[in-house]
């Protein structure tokens, strides 16, 4: 395989010269006679940095958060001087949707470096304009020789470990942003509206870890303006805001953008919560989550309002976004003998089975937010992912993945592995029929990654129905561990453009690679 260099191309070196070096943002030239400080007092602001997602070939969304009522306005153009620069007019931000808004960008070139900023105008005089803040990203190719490469994690701000300025806030993001990936995919847990972020904390060798905090952050989340504050806690963080500037994202949710373990239906036992129908909780998030992210799939974009979908990504790759939280039912023993609805719900497996079949690129990347093989309990006797210990035939929700997985073997679908994070560890499977209880099968990869910036937990057991082998496992040996003790874990995937061999390497906080797999293309099972 070419081997892609962890800093900038020439075609991207002169984006990290520039703005995105520091905070995103360009000079405005102040009125005659005035100080910069005066010249754009009572103008909106973009504190929060900008954001691009669910990129293609000639289209991507743009996110922004003003601090006021503003016009969102956005110029793009091939360099960063922005000569010749393009304007597309945004909507118009408000209270509606938090100050937050997404522009789509279409008709770009394929394959291209394309610099974008945001202006924020003032509703009633659009000659008062804030900074404009900065952000690229390079649009999908059309050709199979380009290198592609991505990164993907979970887990943010976790556990009560939040943004720490004494360690320099979530490093992580700098690092991986030095990585120069195509694009990051989230693989859930976002956020933890579940988790208050105290203070302090007392680590085990007596030291503390100071925690930047906010209102919204004190207690669990329940209204709409504490969803929508725990989502712009990260923002906070530089290394995020500069990451997102550069970086754009594919973005899945999981169960900590509500509640632990949450399934819909459930009614809470929580005093913490006043809110006890975890329905109009997940209501309210989605609402919060579709504000701060651009997704396509989600409001205003569309009005089906779903999270999985299927993202592009070239003739090399296509990234099948699943949501395992939305559809599901209620945590059980999970050990039924028929179970229609599953993990997924009927639709959304009906959907995958389809577009798994259409698809006719070279690699499927099966985005998961848990995991298959690995048992991952709800209290004493219930189940929160797919496995639930039982090493026999399919049962419960392994009834859905079987059929999914029988589905690929005979529609001979190749090129398909499993992407995930959510257990707080790192580790890679190999799943096989020679070892599996169900055999109807064709083997595949599953790799865990995470967290970016919440506690590290023990591994759990796998379960032996769908014959997993564990060819690597990084995981504390007791839970919760801080990020100043166990370092954070992030996962990257080459696809080499013309071997078309696709490199999954593990990797932690400091840039050691702990684990790397080479797949070939063009094979049913690996």
């Amino acid at each position: 395989m070419s081997q892609r260099q962890p800093s900038p191309s020439p075609r991207r070196r002169s984006v990290l010269r520039g703005s995105l070096a520091v905070p995103a943002a360009l000079a405005v030239p102040a009125l005659a006679g005035a100080a910069p400080s005066l010249a754009l007092s009572g103008r909106p602001k973009a504190g929060w940095g900008v954001q691009a997602g669910d990129v293609s070939a000639h289209s991507g969304l743009v996110w922004v958060r003003s601090d006021r009522p503003a016009r969102m306005i956005v110029e793009t153009s091939a360099t960063e001087s922005f000569r010749n620069a393009r304007r597309w007019q945004g909507p118009l931000l408000g209270p509606g949707t938090d100050f937050t808004g997404t522009t789509r960008l279409r008709g770009l070139p394929a394959g291209e470096q394309i610099h974008y900023r945001v202006l924020l105008a003032d509703p009633d005089d659009p000659r008062r304009t804030g900074k404009p803040v900065t952000g690229t990203f390079r649009t999908t190719p059309k050709g199979r020789k380009e290198d592609v490469r991505f990164l993907w994690s979970g887990d943010i701000a976790g556990q009560g470990w939040g943004i720490n300025p004494d360690r320099g806030g979530f490093r992580v993001f700098e690092e991986m942003r030095r990585r120069n990936p195509d694009f990051f995919l989230c693989s859930g847990d976002n956020i933890y509206a579940d988790g208050p972020i105290p203070p302090s904390v007392t680590l085990p060798d007596g030291t503390t870890w100071r925690n930047i905090t906010t209102e919204e952050k004190s207690k669990v989340a329940e209204s709409l303006k504490e969803f929508r504050g725990a989502f712009r806690y990260n923002l906070l963080d530089e290394n995020l805001r500069r990451f997102n500037a550069q970086v754009p994202s594919i973005i899945q949710w999981d169960d900590h953008e509500v509640r632990n373990n949450w399934y819909p239906g459930q009614i809470l036992d929580d005093a913490r919560y006043t809110e006890k129908n975890v329905d109009v909780l997940a209501g309210r998030s989605l609402r919060a989550f579709s504000e701060y992210f651009p997704i396509s799939t989600l409001p205003p974009g569309d009005e089906d309002g779903r999270v999985y979908r299927v993202q592009r990504h070239g003739p090399l790759l296509d990234v099948f976004v699943l949501d395992m939280r939305t559809y599901r039912n209620a945590n059980s023993p999970n050990r039924q003998p028929d179970d229609a609805t599953g993990i997924l719900g009927a639709r959304q497996l009906a959907w995958l089975k389809r577009e798994l079949s259409r698809s006719r690129a070279v690699w499927k990347v099966i985005a998961s937010d848990m995991p298959l093989g690995i048992v991952v309990p709800d209290g004493r006797t219930n189940f929160e992912a797919v496995a639930q210990g039982d090493p026999g035939a399919p049962l419960g929700r392994e009834l859905q993945i079987a059929e999914l997985l029988r589905h690929i073997k005979h529609q001979r679908i190749t090129g398909t592995l499993w992407l995930t994070a959510d257990v707080h560890y790192t580790s890679a499977q190999h799943y096989d029929p020679s070892r599996a209880a169900f055999k109807d099968f064709a083997p595949f990869w599953e790799f865990v990654s995470g967290p970016l910036a919440a506690g590290g937990f023990p591994a759990t057991p796998l379960d032996a129905t769908f014959g997993p082998e564990q060819k690597f496992l990084k995981a504390p040996s007791r839970a919760n561990t801080s990020p100043a003790e166990t370092p954070q874990y992030f996962g990257e995937v080459d696809i080499d453009g013309g071997s078309g061999e696709l490199t999954v390497r593990l990797r932690q906080e400091g840039g050691g690679v702990l684990f790397s797999k080479v797949l070939q293309p063009g094979r049913v099972g690996q």
